[in-house]
Parts: C-alpha cells; structure tokens; sequence
C-alpha cells in the first residue's frame, strides 16, 4: 500500500522516491508529487538543445554562476 504522497515534506518525498528508485510506480507518483510543488516563478535553466549555440551558451551560464558564486 502506497502512502499519502501529498502529506509527506519534500525531505520525506525525496528519502521516499530515493528508496523506491526502482519501482518505476512508486517512483513516479513522488517525483510528480514533489514537482507539482515547484515555484512557477523560480527561474530556470534552458535546456541546452533548445539553445543556437549550445556549448558558449552553456558556457556563459557556467562562468556567470562561478562568478556569483565568488
């Protein structure tokens, strides 16, 4: 019997989906639950196939965040 994917905390979900990665059911209905629960509003990455010039795009990202990491 699954447990109630959508009580569980995000550390919980992640230990849970962790420990069933090989149950291709179980794995999906937390990793669903968990990304269903994503900021629309946080920024993201493109996916680098989408990108013209894939590699120095990749590249700039990379170096822009060394550089705030700084």
């Amino acid at each position: 019997m699954m447990p109630d994917l959508h009580q569980m905390t995000n550390a919980e979900l992640k230990q849970y989906i962790s420990v069933h990665r090989n149950d291709d059911e179980a794995f999906r209905a937390a990793l669903e639950v968990l990304m269903s629960r994503r900021d629309p509003n946080a920024p993201s990455q493109p996916y680098p196939f989408d990108l013209p010039d894939p590699e120095a795009e990749v590249t700039a990202i990379l170096m822009e965040k060394l550089k705030q990491a700084e």
